[in-house]
C-alpha cells in the first residue's frame, strides 16, 4: 500500500491534468488570485477585514476593466489604421518585404489567421458566458476557503487520527498548501516587475508624446504578467505606434525598451531569486505546453507549476543507496 505522502502526490496530479483537460484553468487561476489578494489586505488581522477590501477592490477592478475593454474596442482600430501605414511607409522605404502591403491585405492576413477558430458571434457570447461564471466560482471558492480555518475532506470523526484517510488529507492539503505558496512567491513577484516596467515605460510614453497612453500601459501590465512572450507582446505595440509619433521614435522605443528589459534581468534574480528563476527553455517549454492546453491562463499558470515541482522534488531527500555514485 502506498504512503499517504505518495497518494497525495498523485491525487494533485491527477488533479492538475483535470485542470488542462477540462478546461478549468480560469476558475482555478481566479481562485488563488482572489485568494492572494484578501490575505494581503487582510494585512495579517482580520479575515473580515480582508475580505471586504477584497470585495471592493474587485467591484472596482470589474467596473474599470469593463470601461477599459469598451475604450480599447474604440481605440485599438484606430491603431491599427494609424500604425499598418506608417509602418508600410518605412518599409517601402528602406526596401523592406512585408507580409501585407496595406490594412485590406493586413486584414485579409489576420482574418486567415484566426477564421478557423471564430465561428459566429454566438461563439463569442458563450465563451464569454462561461469565462463569467468561471470567475464568479473562482472567487465563490476562495472566498469559502479564506474564511475556513483549516482545509477539511470530511473525516468521520470518530475514526480518530490515524487512519489512512485523515492521514491522506493532511498530506493533500500540505500539497495545496505548497501549491499556493508557489503562486504567490512566482505571481507576487511578476507582479512586482510588472508594475515597475510599467512604471518607466509610462514615463517614457508620456514624455515622448505617444498616442494612446491608456491603453498601452493597462496592455503593458496585463502582457507583464506573461514571461518573456508578454515582454514581446508589449515591446512591438510600443515600437509599432512609434511610427505614429516619429521616424526616430521607433528606433528610440526599441534601445529604451532593450535597456529596461536587461535592467530587469538584475531585478529578476534580486526579487525572484535563484529558487525561482528557472531556464530560459524550460521556461519557454511550459508556456508554450501551458498555452496549448489551457491558453493564456494556462501561460500564467506555467512558471508557477515549474516552481511546485521544483519545491516538491527538492523536498525529497534520496536515501543513500539511492544516490547515484560518486
Amino acid at each position: 500500500m502506498r504512503s499517504p505522502h505518495q497518494i497525495s502526490y498523485v491525487f494533485i496530479s491527477i488533479l492538475l491534468l483535470l485542470v488542462g483537460v477540462l478546461q478549468l484553468a480560469t476558475p482555478l487561476l481566479t481562485a488563488l488570485f482572489a485568494y492572494f489578494a484578501m490575505t494581503f489586505l487582510s494585512f495579517g488581522r482580520s479575515r473580515w477585514l480582508g475580505l471586504t477590501l477584497f470585495l471592493l477592490l474587485f467591484g472596482g477592478v470589474s467596473a474599470g476593466f469593463f470601461l477599459f475593454i469598451k475604450h480599447a474596442y474604440i481605440v485599438l482600430p484606430e491603431i491599427v489604421d494609424k500604425t499598418i501605414p506608417a509602418v508600410v511607409e518605412y518599409a517601402e522605404r528602406i526596401g523592406a518585404e512585408l507580409p501585407f502591403t496595406d490594412l485590406a491585405s493586413f486584414k485579409v492576413s489576420a482574418l486567415e489567421m484566426v477564421k478557423s477558430k471564430i465561428v459566429n458571434v454566438g461563439q463569442y457570447a458563450r465563451t464569454a458566458t462561461v469565462e463569467a461564471v468561471s470567475l464568479v466560482i473562482g472567487v465563490v471558492v476562495a472566498v469559502s476557503l479564506f474564511l475556513s480555518i483549516r482545509l477539511d475532506f470530511g473525516a468521520e470523526p470518530e475514526a480518530g487520527e490515524d487512519n489512512l484517510y485523515t492521514a491522506t488529507g493532511r498530506e493533500i492539503a500540505e500539497r495545496f498548501r505548497g501549491f499556493y505558496s508557489s503562486f504567490a512567491r512566482v505571481m507576487g513577484a511578476q507582479m512586482l516587475i510588472s508594475t515597475i516596467n510599467t512604471a518607466f515605460t509610462s514615463t517614457f510614453l508620456l514624455w515622448n508624446g505617444y498616442p494612446y497612453v491608456s491603453v498601452i500601459i493597462v496592455l503593458t501590465f496585463l502582457c507583464g504578467m506573461l514571461p518573456i512572450i508578454g515582454n514581446l507582446l508589449s515591446n512591438a505595440l510600443i515600437v509599432g505606434i512609434g511610427f505614429n509619433v516619429s521616424t526616430h521614435m521607433p528606433f528610440a522605443a526599441l534601445v529604451f525598451l532593450v535597456v529596461l528589459h536587461k535592467g530587469e534581468y538584475f531585478l529578476n534574480s534580486k526579487i525572484i531569486g535563484d529558487r525561482i528563476r528557472n531556464p530560459m527553455w524550460l521556461t519557454l517549454l511550459g508556456l508554450v505546453i501551458g498555452e496549448k492546453l489551457m491558453g493564456i491562463p494556462g501561460m500564467i499558470l506555467a512558471p508557477v507549476l515549474l516552481h511546485f515541482i521544483k519545491v516538491e522534488v527538492s523536498r525529497n531527500k534520496l536515501a543513500p543507496s539511492q544516490l547515484p555514485p560518486s
